[in-house]
């Protein structure tokens, strides 16, 4: 059924909303006062036409927006994006009760993201690579990424290749693609298993196409080149596929603001560690234990430590801190702590920081809801919130960053 909607706000997905006598309507590629026609089944709308568009609405800069569900703001002008994203986390802190002005929000720039995330699928017309199409199963075929590095996105057509030799099944499959200082490094996952005939043709197209390195559900195929980060003065092999902060630029930006907020510790822990990005770093001005449940991670965060001068000493410890956090007891001999969990937050762990007298604590995370609970959580516990900072390392979409800094008042003697 097609209706004419009046678009009434934007939903924490980047959807339109619209009100109606039946309840709420989502409608993606639309804006704030919008008149649209739509296509509506249930609660969801497909957009056939702006009918009056918003002020704030701009041409996309990509040919597939609005196919592929890669992007979903890539019609809103700059300032009312940027707002949308702050609005994120500031309304996560108040449905938490937490009142404190948010710190400019800190962006990146269009094609400057150095891992993303490929969606692919073999077909008797050939290799589809992309993204899935919003809300969908299909895969969008994409010629260009105004998001990813343009070094990733030269490579589409050899990714597209590559992947047609990779493939040994009929359902769709992914490629984390990175760009490291030494080349791609490109990681298959649920792309089937290779006879030993692929895995050497495999192997011989990707050495000849110059990439760095090729794994296919985390086992190296070949390696001509270690992919190599930097945090700081340390250079670092991440796993294969493994975790990585999106957008470098993004990294730096959070990891001043915890190196700022850690300035005076002598001894810190980073929780959550991954590859050592913020562990790396504060190693160049204090002590740190790293604790990480991904085994591969802790190996990639050792190796840079020990082959790398001029740091302080850094230990590591697997464990998951999900089912198994630090105690109080354990965080009282750190005078600083960071975390960085997954989108699930850190209740647990949190609730064992709030009991203990670390003075210092910077929280980053990709969710403000997960954010905001466990923000919750340490100022119950007696910390203050000093500052929020909303980082965009995810161009338009509708997720956002954000580093909280946080400090226990000294006790009056």
């Amino acid at each position: 059924m097609t209706v004419r909607l009046l678009i009434d706000s934007l939903g924490s997905h980047g959807d339109g909303i619209a009100r109606t006598e039946r309840g709420q309507v989502f409608v993606p590629f639309t804006l704030p006062g919008e008149v649209v026609s739509a296509a509506v089944e249930r609660d969801r709308g497909t957009l056939m036409a702006v009918v009056e568009p918003s002020p704030h609405r701009v041409e996309a800069p990509c040919r597939h927006f609005g196919t592929c569900g890669g992007c979903s703001l890539q019609h809103i002008e700059a300032q009312a994006y940027r707002a949308f994203k702050a609005e994120r986390v500031a309304a996560a802190l108040t449905r938490e009760r937490i009142e404190i002005e948010l710190e400019p929000l800190i962006s990146c720039a269009p094609d400057s993201r150095r891992r993303v995330v490929l969606s692919a699928r073999k077909t008797a017309g050939g290799t589809l690579l992309g993204y899935h199409r919003m809300q969908s199963s299909e895969i969008v075929d994409i010629e260009e990424c105004r998001i990813a590095l343009p070094s990733i996105v030269s490579a589409l057509p050899m990714l597209r290749n590559l992947a047609a030799l990779a493939c040994r099944t009929a359902t769709p499959f992914h490629l984390t693609v990175t760009a490291t200082d030494n080349g791609l490094d490109v990681a298959f996952a649920e792309s089937g298993t290779l006879p030993d005939a692929g895995r050497r043709e495999a192997a011989a197209f990707a050495l000849r196409e110059r990439v760095a390195r090729l794994s296919v559900d985390g086992e190296v195929l070949v390696e001509a080149r270690k992919p190599a980060v930097r945090f700081g003065t340390a250079e670092v092999t991440p796993p294969p596929g493994g975790f990585l902060q999106a957008v470098a630029s993004a990294e730096e930006a959070m990891a001043s603001l915890v190196i700022g907020h850690m300035a005076r510790s002598k001894r810190a822990a980073d929780l959550f560690s991954g590859s050592g990005a913020f562990a790396l770093r504060l190693a160049q001005h204090c002590e740190v234990h790293a604790v990480e449940g991904e085994t591969a991670a802790l190996a990639a965060l050792d190796r840079g430590f020990r082959f790398t001068s001029g740091l302080k000493r850094v230990t590591t410890e697997k464990r998951d801190l999900f089912r198994r956090p630090l105690t109080f007891k354990d965080l009282d001999a750190f005078d600083g702590i960071v975390f960085d969990p997954p989108r699930a937050g850190a209740e647990d762990q949190s609730r064992q920081i709030a009991r203990s007298g670390v003075p210092k604590v910077a929280a980053v995370s990709c969710n403000p809801v997960t954010l905001a609970r466990d923000l919750r959580i340490l100022i119950d516990g007696g910390y203050r919130l000093v500052s929020v900072t909303p980082v965009d390392q995810f161009l338009w979409s509708p997720h956002v960053e954000a580093v909280a800094l946080l400090e226990r008042p000294r006790k009056r003697r």
